[in-house]
């Protein structure tokens, strides 16, 4: 076996990964992905625990919001996503993964981040075997506290920020997260924020309660029909119960202890009511990779 360099990504990786066989139902890892509250989840063979692809909460909002995983269903079950949720989590994972060597320094880790603008990557030996997974928030928990945190949010915040209206439908919300490539929206009515939704509560709606019998009778659309505010007034699918919101002029190191307390990775930058930008886990390993 290879020596690890010192300073190794498996320093602040996790190292007891979950991974499901490709012949998992995609309804099993949708259930395990909301009990576990993962964002992704390596497929990898049962037994010899190779790596063979990867699937995310967006790949379940593509599916659910007729993304292109939609037209897999479309093509082998005619539309019919009772059948497909029951059919293997193969026909839809990500094949073409993201990976970094298990030999690999911590630096060369977040560039691969960078480049290939992911959120995580299985960690794989010479074997090809999941070894562990390294995510923006792990990165992010090192860099708070090894990180330069000098700075102020204004500088670094995305100032145009796509939002949409309560009276929208979940549907929109899908299809505006896969158009878009977004992970979260917030969501504003007469101007004032109201909520926040991200690929997870899209998950979390699915897997619980009215919408979820929906799905596994079939009948999808009167689920994906009804308003956002459906996924905002229901506790026990929000995730981002209490939306972090800060002025333009709160401090990287305010942020960040505030992300890494409440597990966000998302923070609103709003004055007088109105929101200004939006700044995520990325945008603080960015900031504080570059200081370190």
């Amino acid at each position: 076996m290879k020596n690890k360099k010192p300073g190794s990504v498996m320093d602040i990786a996790t190292k007891e990964v979950f991974t499901l066989p490709p012949t998992s139902t995609i309804m099993n890892a949708l259930k395990t992905m909301i009990r576990e509250n993962f964002r992704r989840i390596p497929i990898a063979d049962a037994g010899t625990k190779r790596l063979e692809g990867i699937i995310s909460a967006t790949d379940f909002v593509n599916l659910f919001g007729g993304g292109s995983k939609f037209g897999i269903v479309s093509g082998k079950y005619g539309g019919n996503l009772a059948a497909a949720v029951n059919s293997e989590v193969e026909k839809i994972m990500e094949s073409k993964v993201v990976t970094v060597d298990y030999t690999a320094s911590f630096e060369d880790a977040v560039e691969i981040m960078f480049e290939k603008k992911v959120g995580g990557c299985p960690i794989i030996n010479e074997d090809e075997k999941v070894v562990g997974i390294i995510t923006e928030r792990d990165v992010l928990n090192y860099l708070g506290r090894n990180g330069d945190l000098d700075g102020i949010a204004s500088e670094y915040m995305t100032n145009s920020v796509v939002t949409l209206k309560p009276r929208e439908s979940i549907e929109k919300a899908m299809r505006t997260m896969i158009e878009k490539k977004l992970r979260r929206l917030p969501i504003i009515d007469d101007g004032i924020l109201v909520g926040l939704i991200t690929v997870r509560e899209i998950l979390r709606y699915f897997g619980t309660g009215e919408a979820f019998r929906m799905l596994t009778s079939g009948n999808i659309k009167e689920a994906i029909e009804k308003p956002i505010s459906t996924i905002l007034t229901n506790d026990d699918i929000l995730v981002y119960k209490d939306i972090l919101t800060f002025p333009k002029d709160t401090s990287i190191s305010q942020l960040v202890r505030a992300m890494i307390d409440k597990g966000y990775g998302a923070a609103l930058i709003v004055e007088s009511g109105k929101l200004e930008g939006i700044i995520t886990e990325r945008d603080l390993i960015k900031f504080l990779y570059t200081k370190s």
